[in-house]
């Protein structure tokens, strides 16, 4: 068994001195520093969540299949037992959110890509545990996984802009049909608009080619960050008029250079390295040529970036002097920035050499600091992944200290080195990455390189037995023909977490830092640390023993609970209810404490199931009602830095994969050609009542069959209503775009014409309604004038024929009253469970089928043997080519491992 401890040495740096005795004593002795340092370490522990998908990217009607790992760095607590995943669109709008249990730190599910929900989209993933929700999102597991559409799409187009001087640009689209045939000599009407309201229109035609340009001119850059390219393409006697919408996102050309000194500052007379990143508007790096110049147009020094627009220069300023640095781009734009400015003064923390044994890290102050802080204490505190893992107390004794870290006493990951004063200061810090523990060596091999096509296939794990850990691994064999992807764009469950589940921010390409065969890996590294953000906590805060709040425990299972009131509102204690789930036969008893409240913990249900919480076996049942305590989810975070993985044109990078899709669901492809005939229903719209005549035509209509399984209608609405957000403040429905500008004006609800407010809402039954009307736009006033409103949402029941409806008794009447003591829900229960589908072509008659897969094999749930080994057989499908098994695990202390292997298929 490996042994589970906390790196942590404490060092003391004693510098003789002839005054060494009579120094200042430290406002907060290093052992006080340390104790609180490690309070907080010790009672907050860090949870990391990764996802292993069985591919990188979909088309509509494709499962999508995932396999999810916790890793946590304490042993000495319950870790949570659930895993939340959420679906969310390129604009931030939340498609769904799966509940995911865990067993020995790993789960399971899968999700299906519905046509009729799912359109073509860069859509991210997010998941997290409720724990890490206690804390700053930003470190939440995020992924961008792009979605083409083969089945509804009929529109298929590849667009490029090309800058055309300051705030204008010229976008290029070549158009398709389903089919893949050029559009040529059509004509076209376009608008682009900044997410409602169009700033710019006019018309065109294509050429031969299907291709058509659009000069636009952007007034204002904030158009383009919710902006839209939308094309109306008129039909002919063949092609019908066909739509499309692009993103105007990145449409403008434009970059930034940031430059970051080692440590934190450019000090005087101090040679150390600048750091620099150069990223376009679409986030990702710029290849750049650039030189230091000084005040007199000096050239100081030349450099180049590494990769991804970074890079580091060895630099040293001169006291009282500025720098600018002159960026040249690839696309023959230049451009000047400033350097930081010179202090006269200070210290910190650099890396000075990485050998094989150890990190050795400088403390370099310049000359006129020296002089003010010679022999004064100064603390050094080390931190990774959650573990205080060095803490040292060194004396100024010259004006520079070489500090040696063992790697051997490092966990490995990022190594978070800060310099402090003694009253707690921050002076400096530093990020260096360590990697001198061992990770899971898997191994791969197949029975032949090279097989035919259907062919059985016997893959071997082999993992080396160091101890009885136990572990646990996901494997995925995809055709690579057709799904062709690079390999350093992966977030593998490596990069994931050692590297970006503990950086702010985007990082391009997260696993070319562990593929061995990049060279420069780790001086590409290096240059990351040195310019990406780092801030899980905040020393001045722990040493201040501010500690955060914390809302949320770690999970343990799915608890229902709640608030048992008489109706006058006072508490109602010892009183009893049932819940109970049909669908599981379940049925749990629970009594009410003294305040209330009841609690059904470690319930397992699986999602969509109806639960029913009654409290109808009190005596005074009917004075009872049940309060529900309301789920939380953490907030949307708008603008995630990864959207800069976005894919511009889905279409052309995803041709092979789509172009298999199209075989694949070809069948669903010619539902568009049946011809339906019967009575047509008549579609009941909000142009029937009187005080809604006068809007214009709906943004968005939500029809009442979406409303399947809803229970209580304000939680459904929260997350349907598109364009529309919710205050938790004010429990009120704004108009999102407004809403973000500053505008608390609400929106204004109707019901079958009547206007409501929004308590009356619940009062309503969703299966009662025939559809929900979205007006995000009055331009007469018609209705913002009398309610003083902004924005209509009207709700529309289903219309019955009361001249052929009995008189109704009443107790028919009483029973379709909501009863407040008895509660019926369809809360979030755990994914259902699916198996992968592997065919068997053991027979000539079973390889007489068209085989379209592209995931050739999933299995999320591999387990090794006693000697570390597991077999797996699976067949091949049609594909030619080469076919890649990616493999992912981790053991119980959250030490993980990757290996990518290839094979061939003719």
């Amino acid at each position: 068994m490996k042994k589970l401890f906390i790196f942590l040495f404490v060092i003391f740096f004693l510098f003789g001195s002839k005054n060494g005795f009579t120094q200042e004593r430290p406002a907060i002795p290093i052992n006080t520093v340390v104790e609180r340092v490690q309070k907080y370490f010790g009672v907050y522990p860090v949870e990391k969540v990764h996802l292993h998908f069985d591919k990188p990217y979909y088309a509509v009607g494709d499962t999508l299949w995932f396999k999810t790992y916790l890793q946590h760095n304490l042993f000495e607590y319950t870790p949570s037992k659930i895993i939340y995943v959420e679906m969310l669109t390129s604009k931030d709008s939340l498609i769904q959110t799966l509940r995911v249990p865990l067993t020995n730190n790993s789960g399971k599910g899968q999700l299906v890509l519905d046509p009729q929900f799912i359109a073509q989209d860069n859509y991210r993933f997010r998941a997290y545990t409720k724990w890490m929700a206690n804390f700053d999102n930003a470190y939440f597991y995020n992924k961008i996984v792009p979605v083409g559409d083969a089945i509804n799409k009929k529109l298929g187009a590849e667009i490029t802009y090309t800058p055309d001087g300051n705030n204008k640009t010229k976008a290029t689209i070549q158009f398709r049909n389903r089919e893949g045939n050029l559009l040529g000599r059509r004509k076209l009407t376009w608008e682009a608009i900044d997410g409602w309201d169009a700033f710019s229109k006019g018309k065109g035609e294509t050429d031969d080619m299907g291709r058509v340009t659009i000069n636009l001119t952007i007034k204002d850059k904030e158009y383009l960050k919710k902006g839209r390219l939308n094309v109306k393409i008129d039909g002919d006697k063949l092609e019908p008029t066909l739509v499309g919408s692009y993103s105007l996102q990145h449409a403008l050309w434009d970059a930034d250079v940031q430059f970051f000194p080692e440590g934190g500052d450019l000090l005087a007379g101090v040679p150390k390295k600048l750091g620099f990143k150069a990223v376009s508007s679409t986030g990702k790096g710029l290849k750049i040529q650039g030189k230091i110049i000084d005040s007199k147009k000096k050239e100081i020094a030349s450099f180049n970036d590494i990769a991804f627009g970074m890079g580091a220069i060895d630099f040293m300023p001169v006291a009282g002097e500025s720098y600018k640095a002159t960026i040249s781009f690839e696309n023959g734009e230049q451009r000047t920035y400033d350097l930081p400015e010179v202090k006269a003064e200070g210290i910190n923390i650099v890396l000075h050499n990485e050998e094989d044994v150890s990190l050795q890290m400088g403390l370099i102050a310049n000359d006129a600091y020296y002089e003010k802080m010679a022999n004064q204490p100064f603390y050094v505190l080390g931190q990774s992944n959650g573990h205080l893992v060095y803490a040292a107390q060194a004396t100024l004794k010259n004006s520079s200290v070489l500090i040696n870290l063992p790697k051997d006493k490092l966990p490995n990951g990022i190594v978070q080195l800060s310099i402090m004063q003694p009253d707690g200061k921050l002076l400096s810090e530093r990020l260096v990455f360590n990697q001198s523990q061992p990770l899971l060596n898997i191994g791969v091999k197949t029975d032949k390189t090279t097989y035919a096509k259907k062919e059985s296939v016997r893959l071997t794990l082999q993992v080396p037995v160091t101890d009885s850990l136990k572990s646990n691994y996901s494997v995925s064999v995809i055709d690579d023909a057709k799904v062709p992807y690079n390999d350093d764009q992966e977030l593998g469950i490596l990069s994931n977490y050692l590297l970006t589940s503990d950086l702010k921010g985007y990082v391009e390409q997260p696993n070319y830092y562990f593929n061995e065969k990049n060279e420069n890996r780790k001086e590409a590294l290096n240059a990351l640390l040195m310019t990406q953000g780092f801030r899980r906590f905040s020393y001045d805060d722990l040493i201040a023993e501010k500690l955060p709040q914390v809302q949320f425990m770690p999970e343990q299972g799915i608890t229902l609970s709640g608030i048992l009131r008489l109706n006058t509102g006072r508490p109602q204690p010892n009183g009893g209810l049932l819940l109970s789930i049909p669908s599981r036969n379940i049925r749990k008893d629970a009594y009410t404490d003294n305040q209330g409240r009841f609690a059904f913990e470690n319930l397992v249900f699986p999602d969509s199931s109806k639960v029913t919480i009654n409290a109808r076996g009190n005596d005074n049942f009917r004075n009872l009602v049940i309060n529900m305590d309301q789920t939380y989810f953490p907030g949307i975070d708008q603008g995630n830095p990864y959207a800069s993985d976005n894919v511009q044109n889905i279409d052309q990078e995803m041709k092979a994969y789509l172009n298999n899709s199209k075989n694949e669901y070809r069948t669903s492809i010619l539902i568009d050609e049946v011809q339906v005939t019967g009575v047509q229903r008549k579609t009941v719209t909000s142009k029937e009542f009187s005080s809604l005549s006068g809007l214009s035509m709906p943004e968005h209509r939500i029809e009442g069959e979406r409303l399947s399984g809803c229970n209580v209608l304000t939680m459904c609405l929260t997350t349907m209503l598109t364009g529309i957000t919710y205050d938790n403040q004010t429990l009120k429905y704004h108009i999102t775009r407004n809403y973000n500008q500053g505008s608390r004006v609400p929106v204004q609800f109707f019901l079958d014409g009547m206007p409501i407010d929004e308590p009356a809402l619940n009062s309503i039954i969703p299966s009662d309604i025939e559809a929900i009307e979205i007006f995000l736009r009055d331009e007469l006033g018609t209705v913002s004038r009398v309610y003083q409103n902004d924005g209509v949402v009207s709700i529309m029941t289903k219309k019955k024929d009361q001249s052929k409806q009995p008189r109704m008794s009443l107790a028919e009447i009483e029973s379709m009253l909501p009863k407040t003591n008895v509660i019926d829900m369809v809360p979030l229960g755990y994914v259902k469970e699916r198996q992968f589908y592997a065919p068997k072509y053991d027979t000539p008659d079973s390889k007489n089928t068209n085989d379209y897969r592209t995931t050739i094999y999933w299995n999320p749930d591999v387990v090794l043997d006693g000697e570390g080994n597991a077999t797996l057989n699976f067949y091949n499908g049609d594909g030619n080519g080469r076919y890649k098994v990616v493999v992912e695990g981790q053991d119980e202390t959250g030490s993980a491992g990757r290996a990518v292997y290839y094979y061939n298929v003719k």
